[in-house]
């Protein structure tokens, strides 16, 4: 019933909120959208699994080089409540654990475990099974972060810990964000449809180990086949709805989730479970089915390959710390037709100099895109339209915040919301005179964060000299008592 009439507002609501700015960009799905999860890609000979693929602190690694590991062991135990451990995809020989290239625009090195595969794709034994809605949520909370899990969507933050938290702040409603709004990419829409009901149990373990009373599926009414294959596996379970939301980009924000489907506005210095609410991706639900049902930690994902230089685009399930490369080779891909290599969608996602980088966690998308699909008009004087502010999701002024940091007025454009950005790239989207608008706030907060680390380091250094001055001064009283 609590499902039902939420569904019942949504549909209220729907008629009379507006969708706070945001913009219809051109889909571009039908390329992957219509076929099934590829599941015969080749089982690379060299696997690269990053130590860091999560918020927090990186993995520390539990095995040594030369020692064999089968699918699925422990590679690196998580450090700290805020990070998460990593496990091997396949069975093999530890080779190395050193340096390499990270999925990130600036490629830097990072520590990473290398792993030559036998062939044998061997893992343990499973163990007897067990019912999991028969353990005690906290049970379910630490197996969901014993298996790695993150964010998929793209964050990459811990789940256990945000359900942990969720439970402890007695969230009510789960959100499960299936939109999946960002241009190409249908990894999601796939997932739903093929594996609804895996989700849906993936969802009912969360509700479990988050001790709330209902979930809702939200997704956008582009993909009526998922919204059926979702439907048909919820039905049985009167706590989860699912609910049909507009095609309007970027309604897989948390806060525009939140404000059309329950009718709330999340404070801009607050957190979406102060207002009673848990959001996560449909992706994430699945692995929580895997690890707790079939005891798989998270070693392998859906993700989207697609773009101009790809002449098979399709959705590959593939085991994480693939390199790339070997996924665009699996789609045909042109190096010669590629103008841009993107991890992630075309709004949101990071362009990357090369691909001879591994596939982690947060990664949902692979685009190799073409020069017709990258080429752009030289940027133009702003002429003020306002069209920028219009598109802004957050509801900030986009052509104020970038004057200023053109200008080097950090604090001024911070003045103007420049830390409530989310860089969702809508306003570039929109803008006439092809402003590199996103540009500017990535370079801003960049500036804003080497302050925020130098400022922390100057306030470590005056500490600890005030510690040595207090020290050498208890010293000498010590002395002066000792002398009399």
């Amino acid at each position: 019933m609590l499902v039902q009439s939420l569904a019942e507002t949504v549909r209220k609501l729907g008629r009379e909120l507006r969708i706070r700015g945001g913009v219809h960009a051109e889909g571009r799905k039908t390329a992957t959208a219509g076929q099934p999860i590829a599941m015969a890609l080749p089982l690379p000979e060299r696997f690269y699994i990053p130590l860091q693929q999560h918020i927090g602190q990186p993995a520390e690694p539990v095995v040594g080089i030369g020692q064999r590991v089968r699918k699925g062991d422990l590679l690196a135990h998580s450090q700290g409540m805020l990070s998460a451990p990593v496990h091997a995809p396949t069975s093999g020989t530890v080779i190395d654990i050193t340096d390499h290239p990270a999925p990130h625009p600036s490629v830097l090195p990072i520590r990473t475990i290398i792993i030559e595969a036998d062939g044998l794709d061997e893992a343990p034994k499973p163990g007897v099974p067990i019912d999991p809605m028969r353990l005690d949520p906290g049970e379910i909370c630490a197996r969901i972060g014993a298996a790695g899990i993150v964010g998929m969507g793209g964050a990459a933050f811990p789940s256990a810990v945000k359900l942990e938290s969720a439970r402890q702040r007695r969230v009510h409603t789960l959100l499960i964000n299936g939109g999946e709004c960002e241009p190409y990419l249908t990894c999601d829409d796939r997932l739903m449809r093929e594996r609804g009901a895996e989700i849906v149990d993936g969802i009912r373990l969360m509700l479990h180990g988050m001790q709330a009373p209902r979930a809702v599926v939200v997704i956008e009414d582009n993909k009526p086949e998922a919204l059926r294959a979702m439907a048909d596996a919820a039905s049985p379970f009167p706590q989860i709805g699912v609910v049909e939301v507009p095609t309007r980009y970027p309604m897989g924000w948390e806060r525009q989730l939140i404000r059309y489907v329950i009718g709330k506005e999340v404070p801009a210095d607050k957190l979406a479970a102060d207002v009673g609410v848990l959001i996560h991706n449909v992706a994430t639900a699945y692995a929580v089915h895997r690890a707790i049902r079939h005891g798989e930690p998270l070693i392998r994902r859906v993700v989207t390959v697609s773009g101009g230089a790809v002449a098979q685009p399709v959705n590959v399930e593939a085991p994480l710390g693939t390199l790339l490369s070997e996924l665009l080779r699996f789609c045909g891909w042109d190096p010669a037709r590629t103008a841009r290599l993107v991890i992630g969608g075309p709004m949101m996602g990071e362009a990357i100099p090369h691909a001879d980088v591994p596939l982690v966690k947060g990664v949902n998308g692979l685009l190799a895109l073409s020069p017709e699909e990258v080429a752009s008009a030289e940027a133009q004087p702003c002429i003020r339209c306002g069209r920028c502010v219009t598109a802004c999701p957050v509801g900030l002024l986009p052509l104020e915040m970038a004057s200023r940091i053109r200008a080097g007025r950090f604090d001024g454009a911070v003045d103007y919301g420049l830390r409530d950005c989310i860089q969702c790239g809508s306003c570039a989207y929109v803008c006439p005179s092809n402003l590199p608008l996103v540009h500017y706030f990535k370079y801003g907060k960049g500036i804003l964060a080497a302050r925020q680390k130098l400022q922390e380091k100057t306030e470590k250094t005056r500490k600890l000299a005030e510690a040595r001055q207090s020290r050498i001064e208890r010293e000498k009283r010590e002395r002066k008592g000792a002398a009399v």
